[in-house]
Order: C-alpha cells, then structure tokens, then sequence
C-alpha cells in the first residue's frame, strides 16, 4: 500500500474518532440542546456569512492583480468579527466578570487596522518586486 493511501486513511480514521469524541461529549453535557444551538448558530453564521462574504469580495476582484491578499485579508477580518460579535452584542455584564475584562470594541479595532496595514505591506512588497523585475528586464 502506497504511504499517501495509508496516511489518507489514518487521517479519515482519526476524523471519525474525532467526530466520535465530539458527540460523545455532546450527549455527556448537561444541556447537549444548548450545545446543538450554539453549533447551528455557528454554521448559521459561517454558511450564512462569512463564506458568502468572501465569495462576494472574490467576485469583486476577479481580474485584479492584488487579489490573493486582499481574499486573505478579508477572511482573516470576517472571522475575527464573527468570533468577536458575540461578545460584543451580548447585553448586560456577563455572568463572569473576569470573563470580559478588556475593551473588546477597541481590540477588534486594533486587529482590524493590524490585518488592513498587514495586507497593505504585501501588496507594496508585491508591487516593488513587480517594478524591480520589470526594470531588471528592461535593462537587461
């Protein structure tokens, strides 16, 4: 048997393990309906949102140059939003008050204009080697 059979089946035997596991400690939990909603929600959000999302912005930029980064930066961005807006939108103080100890509006700021400058360095880079090449070329 080749050894990317073997690993395809390792990998597919240790998913169904996982998966096992998974439900397993859904069924153990106290309140397995409530785990099942929040799971719903989160396929919700993700199928509902975050992938149409990213679909959307690819389709923008079908044909731009500048692509790659900004469909990475733009998924990067989509997920740190939705990890964040629950807490965000939850009112009132949570049940834990050391739970929520940090500004995280304010956070979610900062990471978003870290994933924008981030995405803006690539693209410079990416524009300089273009323009270095194209001057080697036409010296050469």
């Amino acid at each position: 048997m080749r050894t990317v059979s073997v690993l395809r089946y390792a990998l597919g035997a240790l998913g169904v393990a996982l998966v096992g596991l998974g439900a397993w400690l859904v069924v153990a939990e106290p309140d397995p309906l409530g785990v099942l909603v929040w799971l719903a929600g989160a396929l919700v959000l993700h199928d509902g949102i975050l992938a149409p999302f990213v679909l959307a912005v690819g389709l923008l930029l079908v044909g731009r140059r500048r692509r790659g980064p900004l469909r990475g930066a733009s998924l990067v961005a989509g997920s740190v939003v939705l990890v964040t807006l629950p807490l965000l939108v939850r009112p009132g103080a949570p049940p834990n008050p050391s739970a929520l100890p940090l500004p995280y509006g304010r956070n979610l700021a900062v990471v978003l204009l870290a994933v924008a400058v981030v995405t803006g360095a690539l693209i410079a880079v990416q524009r300089w080697r273009e323009r270095r090449q194209d001057r080697a070329a036409a010296d050469g």
